[in-house]
């Protein structure tokens, strides 16, 4: 597992599958040019991640308005993909990282304890990469509430 990317870091290069998009498989190089929002989440469907993405999905205007594209990233199947995209008419690509290889590119794949339950998985976390591949801003552990905001914000310092 990939630990210590930082901000300042290029950002690792992947290609992935990608449900119901345009353009699949797609590549991070796909997108130079263009502000990337990378966000790892650990399951489809499940409160948490679900949140996230509808709150990606409601600023998703604003956002691509700034030349900025939202990439999600699981270690769910395109079918998995597919049945949330379309459950919560989510607008944007959802990345099937089904061997977790990108997720472990990223440093993302963790230890997790849940209610004294260890398990290994994708720890919630986002890169913000500029238009030359190279990561600005990471957020570690991220706490669903505000997220989007916080990304906006710091967007317009890149």
């Amino acid at each position: 597992m990939s630990e210590g990317l930082k901000a300042g870091d290029k950002a690792p290069e992947f290609e992935l599958e990608v449900d119901g998009y345009v353009r699949s498989p797609v590549k991070l190089s796909d997108f130079r040019g263009k502000k990337v929002v990378l966000y790892f989440y650990p399951k489809d469907d499940t409160p948490g991640c679900t949140r996230e993405a509808c709150d990606f999905r409601d600023r998703l205007g604003e956002l691509t308005g700034k030349g900025v594209v939202v990439l999600g990233v699981s270690k769910d199947s395109l079918e998995s993909h597919a049945k949330f995209r379309k459950k919560y008419d989510l607008t944007f690509p959802l990345l099937a990282d089904t061997a977790g290889k990108v997720s472990e590119s990223y440093g993302v794949i963790k230890e997790k304890n849940l209610y004294g339950r260890k398990s290994v998985g994708i720890e919630r976390t986002t890169f913000l990469i500029d238009g030359e591949g190279v990561i600005r801003k990471i957020y570690p552990k991220v706490k669903v509430d505000g997220h989007v905001g916080k990304i906006e914000e710091d967007l317009a310092r890149i």
